[in-house]
């Protein structure tokens, strides 16, 4: 199995709505992600609007190999770089949980194969489209030579928020 060589993290955005279903009474659907780590507890309810609610359901990682450089060059040269996030179902409280997270479009297409994930495409966020570490990644041809800061959530929490941390494997 390959070691990523990248991974940034990201706070996953859902939505819940009232469904016009007799078969559901509620729908649920990735909506966004953002660069970092916001300082809230997963499941943190950010908004209310008529029939439907936005929660931060949580923390994840966009891991980045080296064998998939090519996919994520191509998604980045796109107009609207999308990050596809796939939430799993539980069975209990909260409903759904992070399932995965990633800015390879094979894989994305991977995670709609039959199955129980609810998986959308959503906008990769500019701070991690136009951070100097994707960016040179998709520039360089080597991603080996790409120069990688360690993170230590531990010592650097603050950075974490901020959407500055990447990590090397």
């Amino acid at each position: 199995m390959s070691t990523s060589l990248l991974r940034i993290p990201v706070g996953v955005v859902v939505e819940r709505r009232k469904a016009n279903s007799p078969w559901a009474d509620l729908l649920w659907r990735p909506v966004a992600v953002f660069a970092g780590l916001p300082n809230a507890a997963a499941w943190t309810p950010l908004a209310y609007h008529e029939n439907t609610v936005t929660y931060y359901a949580g923390a994840a990682e966009i891991e980045l190999y080296r064998s998939e450089a090519d996919n994520y060059r191509r998604n980045l040269a796109m107009d609207a770089p999308s990050i596809w996030v796939a939430l799993q179902a539980t069975g209990g409280e909260p409903p759904y949980e992070i399932a995965a997270v990633t800015a390879d479009p094979a894989e994305g297409e991977g995670l709609t194969e039959p199955g129980q994930a609810i998986v959308e495409a959503v906008v990769m966020p500019e701070l991690v489209r136009k951070s100097e570490r994707m960016t040179s990644w998709s520039r360089q041809g080597n991603p080996r030579s790409i120069q990688f800061a360690k993170f230590r959530q531990s010592n650097e929490p603050e950075r974490a928020r901020q959407g500055c941390t990447m990590v090397a494997s």
